[in-house]
């Protein structure tokens, strides 16, 4: 009996240490598997944070920017018909003046001296040369108003092409354009005349010899105001003796005001007459609009801030809007124009700041449902600075990264920045 005991507690014995170690075996099984799991979630790659942008559907505006500046279409310079003493000019810049009425400045000649031949002779050809140049103004004075009859003519035929859609809008708004243009060639040829005139009066003063004066003088010369306008500089003040041809007052009509801005001769081709402009940062709350009238034929060559050549091409840009909307704009203000040179309204387009070069491809990365990173090609069309058209491999609402590091490559994990 009491070795049947003994065989019973030496079973039970066995059987106990039989389960501590299945359970210590079973612990750090379990252990090892925690450890593992862990060492294997520190060793995963942890998402890339970045910033997203999504491909949408829009209007795309391609354009040409450059800074301008405004100056008057035409000025005029009140100057000394001959040698003598002007005396103090009063008017101030801005002040409006009256053409024939207000009188710009009173002239007091000098003596004359006795002209020998080939001075009197020289005198005679100015005189014939302004009388040439009188003529010349009203001839191109002709022109401009048979061109002007033209172009109206050209604008109410279009008018009614337009109105049975047989041609485009567009045609009609240049046919007005030109129409406008050709009434502010006419009035600067107008101007011109005027001025021609004042010239041939002062060739002919060289010529006077006038009574002499009490004080031995000549009669005082009253010089007025050639055109409607205002007073851009003032270039003598004082009462002083000028020589004859000294520049003293300067004269223009602000109403006639435009921009110019050189621009580089690889951009300058791209723009054409009759093109949408934007002025901007001219120091207003809002865009001015404007039409581009003319792009000069002639470059030049000027140097950037950085020292390199290069060569420029000045684009003539008129107001289009009323003449309150830019009214605080005067002779070289300083604005910046961007020429519209090509826009769409329904077009797919992505950001400029998630392209980048794979190859000869554009390329981004489009991230997928699952956050990942996809390297994919795309076709692009037209672009701006800040968006560009696509034309194949995207699809309107598709997420890309922006500016995306040198990190993130082709099925790389990423995360929205911020989040």
């Amino acid at each position: 009996m009491a070795s049947e005991n003994a065989m019973t507690s030496e079973k039970d014995r066995k059987s106990k240490t039989t389960k501590t170690v299945r359970a210590r075996r079973l612990f750090f099984g379990l252990l090892i598997l925690v450890i593992g799991g862990a060492v294997g979630l520190a060793l995963q790659p942890k998402p890339l944070p970045a910033d997203f942008s999504t491909v949408t559907q829009g209007s795309l505006v391609v354009t040409v920017d450059e800074e301008g500046e405004t100056r008057v279409r035409d000025r005029f310079m009140v100057s000394a018909p001959v040698a003598g003493k002007v005396l103090r000019i009063e008017h101030e810049p801005g002040d409006p003046v009256q053409g024939g009425e207000t009188v710009m400045a009173s002239f007091q000649p000098s003596a004359p001296l006795l002209l020998d031949a080939r001075t009197r002779a020289e005198a005679e050809a100015r005189v014939g040369a302004a009388e040439a140049a009188l003529g010349l103004a009203r001839a191109e004075r002709q022109r401009v108003s048979a061109e002007l009859d033209f172009a109206k003519s050209e604008v109410e035929r279009y008018r009614k092409l337009a109105q049975e859609e047989i041609v485009s809008r567009e045609r009609l708004d240049t046919a007005e354009l030109q129409a406008r243009t050709q009434e502010e060639a006419l009035n600067a040829a107008e101007y011109s005349i005027k001025s021609a005139e004042k010239e041939l009066q002062a060739a002919r003063a060289a010529l006077l010899e006038q009574a002499s004066q009490g004080g031995g003088g000549l009669a005082p010369i009253t010089l007025y105001a050639p055109i409607d306008g205002v007073v851009l500089r003032r270039l003598r003040e004082s009462e002083a003796v000028v020589p004859a041809g000294e520049a003293l007052i300067e004269i223009a009509d602000p109403e006639l005001l435009e921009i110019v801005s050189d621009l580089l001769s690889t951009d300058a081709v791209k723009v054409r007459s009759g093109q949408r402009v934007m002025i901007e940062q001219w120091g207003g709350d809002q865009a001015i609009q404007g039409r581009v009238r003319r792009v000069e034929p002639y470059g030049f060559t000027k140097i950037s801030a950085l020292g390199v050549e290069e060569q420029r091409v000045n684009v003539v840009v008129d107001f289009e809007d009323p003449r309150e909307a830019w009214s605080l704009l005067g002779d070289g203000y300083r604005v910046e124009v961007r020429i519209v040179i090509w826009e769409e309204e329904n077009v797919l387009k992505v950001p400029t700041g998630s392209l980048f070069r794979s190859g000869e491809d554009w390329a981004v990365f489009r991230v997928n449902s699952e956050n990942v990173a996809q390297l994919q090609t795309i076709e692009l069309g037209r672009r701006n600075a800040l968006e560009a058209e696509v034309q194949s491999g995207l699809d309107e609402g598709d997420r890309v990264l922006l500016h995306p590091s040198d990190d993130v490559q082709d099925g790389v994990g990423v995360v929205e920045r911020g989040l």
